[in-house]
């Protein structure tokens, strides 16, 4: 009898209707999937179940950030909490912010997105190669990790006492990098393969074009127009803004010797920022991509973010993906100790930022991402909850 009196209570709330105020407590709380095994648990249950000491969520709809809020636990060495403003790594969330700056660069006419970049960059190029005879690399295909690069990098980071390497060296695989080389494996345009490496020299290109540190331009690009008030590229993080900032924590959600780790290849995995920021960003996005709001692009430099350069499931910056009847573009990320997700529907005005600070924090943002989807009746195969 308790079981099917928890049937018949499982029913009754799915399909009963949920007024708009309600619709966080539904994401926090779960119950949402009689099957799912997960869906019975609280945030705070997920995390303690996956050992995530914290994560910061932002749902966005209607072109607005309906609600946002920290869950759990900062840094476990002080067990300080989360909220809102806590800065937590974005990993290759970084990737399509710094695309945004470059499309911004060429809208102002420094470069074109389609020329060689060996023809821009001064502080280095890529190395000639039987790959590049006959072809060369643009920014287009570096953005949408076409180039024909074949380091697949992920970057591991840097312990904030270690030498830091120069973009250059990071590129040649030379001391006291710690990842290998970034050389031609491929014909640009064949094949998508994953590149950070391709999104560093991005960076490398915005350095020689501007001659200004790295941080600094991104803020007077994007982060500052966007009014993203809690987002730095700043790597090493500051002591100022590491007072309310995540530590990284390991599988266990365990403390790891340093807070987190340095990121010099910045353009790919070096921004610090919360799930609000992340929000506004799409939601630019989302707004000037249907000429709404241009604070940084216009309607056809934005377009170019969202659309498939024809090889591959990514445009300039953004994964694209079709769920259902809907077409999204979203972006995750992954650094030490830290698991980042931004999803947003290419029209609509809707989608989620998640950020956790825990090498296993994909299982909380997979099960978080399942729950709003399907709160906020999602274009996709999520199961919607009436209204």
């Amino acid at each position: 009898m308790k079981y099917f009196n928890a049937f018949v209570f499982s029913v009754v709330f799915w399909v009963s209707p949920v007024s708009g105020q309600d619709l966080q407590i539904l994401v926090e709380r779960g119950g949402l999937d009689f099957q799912n095994n997960l869906a019975h648990l609280t945030i705070d249950e997920l995390l303690q179940l996956f050992n995530v000491p914290g994560v910061s969520v932002a749902v966005f709809e209607d072109y607005e950030i309906q609600w946002a809020r920290g869950y759990g636990i900062a840094d476990v060495e002080t067990g300080s909490s989360v909220d809102t403003d806590t800065l937590f790594q974005a990993a290759s969330i970084s990737k399509p912010v710094n695309a945004m700056a470059v499309l911004k660069s060429a809208e102002d006419g420094l470069f074109s997105i389609d020329e060689d970049v060996n023809g821009l960059l001064t502080s280095w190029r890529i190395p000639e190669s039987d790959y590049t005879q006959n072809a060369f690399v643009s920014a287009r295909m570096l953005a949408s990790h076409t180039s024909g690069l074949g380091d697949g990098f992920g970057f591991p980071g840097y312990d904030p006492d270690t030498p830091l390497p120069t973009l250059p060296q990071i590129f040649d695989g030379e001391d006291p990098s710690n990842v290998g080389n970034v050389r031609m494996a491929r014909t640009p345009m064949t094949a998508y393969h994953y590149s950070g490496g391709g999104t560093t020299i991005l960076q490398q290109l915005l350095l020689d074009t501007y001659n200004e540190p790295y941080a600094e331009l991104m803020d007077r690009l994007v982060l500052n127009p966007l009014a993203m008030t809690r987002s730095t590229y700043l790597q090493p993080l500051p002591a100022e803004l590491d007072r309310n900032a995540a530590r990284g924590h390991g599988f266990e959600g365990e403390a790891r010797g340093p807070k987190w780790h340095v990121y010099p290849e910045q353009a790919a995995a070096g921004l610090w920022t919360t799930a609000t920021d992340l929000a506004k960003f799409a939601i630019e996005v989302q707004l000037s991509y249907l000429d709404r709001s241009n604070k940084v692009l216009n309607k056809q430099s934005t377009g170019e973010m969202v659309s498939p350069v024809g090889v591959g499931p990514v445009g300039f910056g953004f994964f694209l993906e079709k769920r259902g009847e809907g077409w999204y573009f979203d972006h995750s990320g992954g650094n030490w100790g830290f698991r980042a997700q931004l999803t947003a529907h290419k029209v609509k005005g809707y989608g989620y930022a998640i950020m956790t600070n825990a090498a296993m924090g994909g299982r909380v943002i997979a099960e978080l991402s399942r729950r709003i989807e399907a709160v906020y009746k999602f274009d996709s195969n999520a199961e919607p909850v009436p209204r």
